[in-house]
């Protein structure tokens, strides 16, 4: 059976949940396999709204296996809550139902503490952190001083690491103005927090590959976008992992072989929260429709979107890095009215064109775009369900961002509802 890693596009906020939500109801398995509970996923069904953060969006169907793997970092009190939370809204969750990769790092307090204080002494430029940890959480993976989900299981092995962490984190606080951390206080935070976790701890690479010989489909669900990603993002304003399909593979311990259809998500227009470049970038009153149409504000931060016109250049340059076989092309609906519309098909950097982003970031700034202008629709697209639901300019508009992009649209978005979607080739199609 084909197994389907579903990717952001773009800088995140591409309408994955609903995408994935669609999908799951065809899978048997749902991964999460990077970023922390800085992604927020949003779902709409049956009418009821479910914000998810550190939870793979699969959880909202019965009798799915939602699996968190190893590439992700995990604060462990904040997945309590958001189970307590989801519970509340009649969600079943048990470990039958959700599993937790052994050897995913945990956030804790003090990586929080971090990334706040360091976003807050830095006078140069902020990275636009959401301050939960998330980075240095990374940064500890790395550093091999992380603190992870099988070291709750044994009291002596996890005083060993968190007194391994503190040697390097008492430093760093002492240079920042910060007191020492309370080992004993962590280590009974951590205690006392380890029974609710380690229920769902698993050999999440071997459940995995046996459901894969057994014949069961898999969706692996990525967070944020390609344009985030540590390698390929907008550095240095980017997230702390891999976001490009790639990563499925090793942020759950399954090969490459594994993967048989990447489905990239993908914004009918172009959103940013925070800091970096965005060469689409509207400061005009078409932005603020965007914008006010588009609903755009972050399900974490809350934080309003800067809105752009569609850069066909950008997500051409995402897709190739991240092997996407087809997209899903969402909010189709909030271009609706716009006598015409703008697309991105390249740059002008100092009187050179290109049709991608360079990786300077220098030169990322002075990429003035160039564009195509297309004509609009006024028709309504939201809640299309078929092709011919769509206004004709709507169609042509699709058709010519898939030979912009040099990929097909798979799937077609015309509202939040999970039904409001138009199927042009199913991913899990053998």
């Amino acid at each position: 059976m084909a197994n389907v890693v579903v990717v952001g596009a773009q800088w995140g906020d591409e309408g994955k949940g609903k995408i994935v939500d669609w999908l799951s109801e065809r899978a048997d398995v749902i991964a999460r396999f990077q970023g922390g509970h800085n992604a927020g996923h949003t779902l709409v069904v049956d009418g009821e709204v479910f914000k998810l953060n550190a939870l793979p969006s699969g959880v909202v169907r019965g009798g799915k296996l939602s699996v968190i793997g190893n590439g992700v970092v995990l604060d462990p009190w904040h997945l309590v809550t958001e189970i307590e939370k989801i519970r509340e809204q009649g969600v079943v969750i048990t470990p039958e139902t959700l599993m937790i990769a052994e050897n995913t790092p945990l956030i804790l307090p003090f990586h929080g503490e971090l990334d706040r204080a360091r976003e807050a002494q830095n006078s140069v430029a902020k990275i636009g952190t959401t301050g939960r940890g998330i980075g240095p959480c990374y940064e500890d993976k790395v550093g091999r001083r992380a603190i992870r989900v099988a070291d709750l299981a044994d009291k002596a092995t996890l005083e060993l690491r968190v007194d391994r962490a503190l040697v390097h984190h008492n430093a760093l606080r002492s240079g920042l103005g910060q007191e020492p951390i309370d080992r004993d206080a962590l280590i009974a935070m951590l205690n006392e927090i380890a029974p609710q976790i380690l229920q769902y701890a698993a050999p999440v690479w071997k459940v995995l590959n046996e459901k894969r010989r057994a014949g069961k489909r898999i969706l692996f669900e990525g967070a944020q976008g390609a344009l985030l990603d540590i390698d390929f993002g907008t550095y240095p304003f980017v997230t702390s992992s891999n976001v490009i399909a790639g990563q499925a593979a090793a942020g759950t311990g399954m090969g490459p072989g594994a993967i048989d259809f990447v489905l990239g998500i993908v914004k009918a227009y172009t959103t940013r929260v925070g800091e970096g470049p965005f060469p689409t970038e509207l400061d005009d009153d078409d932005g603020q429709r965007l914008g006010e149409r588009g609903h755009e504000f972050g399900t974490v931060t809350g934080r309003k979107r800067r809105c752009g016109w569609f850069d066909a250049a950008l997500v051409r340059q995402t897709c190739a890095v991240s092997g996407v076989n087809g997209i899903a092309l969402t909010k189709l609906d909030v271009l609706d009215g716009f006598e015409t519309l703008k697309i991105c098909i390249g740059y002008d950097l100092d009187g050179k064109q290109l049709d991608y982003l360079p990786t300077a970031a220098d030169q990322q700034a002075r990429c003035v775009p160039i564009y195509e202008e297309v004509p609009g629709w006024s028709e309504s697209t939201e809640g299309a369900r078929s092709w011919n639901d769509l206004p004709a300019n709507a169609i042509k508009y699709v058709r010519h961002i898939e030979e912009l992009i040099q990929c097909p649209v798979a799937l077609l978005s015309t509202s939040p509802e999970r039904e409001d979607t138009i199927l042009v080739t199913d991913p899990f199609a053998d």
